[in-house]
């Protein structure tokens, strides 16, 4: 398979990324990308073969795998790859938006790389949120088809065509559940940065609104101030569009 769009997307993305995002795109390629394609594939290679009960019924273990491995984990990781990194294209199709009114309009309607705002600020805050839940959803996913995070080397099925229970035994079980363990903690790392991202641009966001409401009270504070003494000494106050109005003094 190859991962060339899926390198373009996350560049594309990383222009417009806070420092967080730029810590998350180097942790999902090299404690994730990488590791899948170096790792991953080889020790997770032909685990069907290296499936083995003792039984020779045939059709048991095959009927055993498939229901402890209903999903092959090295596809599984792939699939969760492409998944997570999807929400990203919504930041590079609205970027690729802003670009085709600029030339449009012959003129710049954005800020400048690395800088967000505008409903680019929003767009980056929804691929966050869905990128955090699809994190989430996956962690509970593997947990649920393989029964936790650990890889045991030994499991009992009374599947059919079994004739009885019989005893499965998993290859390389310790290699596979500290890799298991591995990309499980690389995912959780991303949900960590993802969060503190969110929060970190929505706390940004709600700081820079309250600093523009203060400014703006300043403001009509230092206008009001003179005009008011103006006021009190019988003096013509400055009205909005020129205007003066002659006021009693108190």
């Amino acid at each position: 398979m190859s991962w060339t769009f899926l390198r373009d997307l996350l560049s594309g993305v990383n222009k417009h990324s806070t420092e967080i995002g730029r810590v998350w795109l180097a942790a999902v390629v090299i404690f994730r990308l990488l590791v899948y394609v170096v790792i991953a594939k080889q020790v997770w290679k032909d685990e069907q073969k290296e499936f083995e009960c003792n039984t020779r019924q045939p059709g048991c273990e095959n009927a055993c795998f498939d229901y402890f491995f209903p999903i092959s984990p090295v596809r599984f990781w792939g699939f969760q790859l492409i998944v997570v990194s999807t929400p990203s294209l919504l930041v590079v199709l609205h970027v690729a938006y802003r670009e085709g009114r600029e030339k449009r309009h012959r003129k710049r309607l954005s800020v400048s790389p690395g800088v967000m705002g505008g409903g680019l600020c929003y767009t980056y805050l929804v691929s966050l949120l869905v990128n955090t839940g699809f994190e989430l959803g996956f962690l509970v996913l593997f947990y649920k088809l393989y029964d936790g995070f650990s890889v045991p080397y030994l499991v009992k099925c009374d599947l059919k065509p079994c004739p009885n229970t019989v005893d499965c035994f998993i290859s390389k079980p310790t290699e596979k559940t500290i890799l298991t363990l591995f990309l499980v903690g690389s995912s959780c790392l991303c949900v960590v940065l993802n969060v503190t991202e969110l929060s970190f641009l929505v706390l940004k966001r709600l700081v820079k609104h309250w600093l523009q409401k203060y400014s703006k009270r300043l403001r009509s504070s230092a206008w009001a101030g003179p005009h008011l003494g103006g006021a009190e000494r019988g003096e013509p106050v400055p009205l909005p569009g020129g205007r003066t109005a002659q006021q009693t003094p108190l």
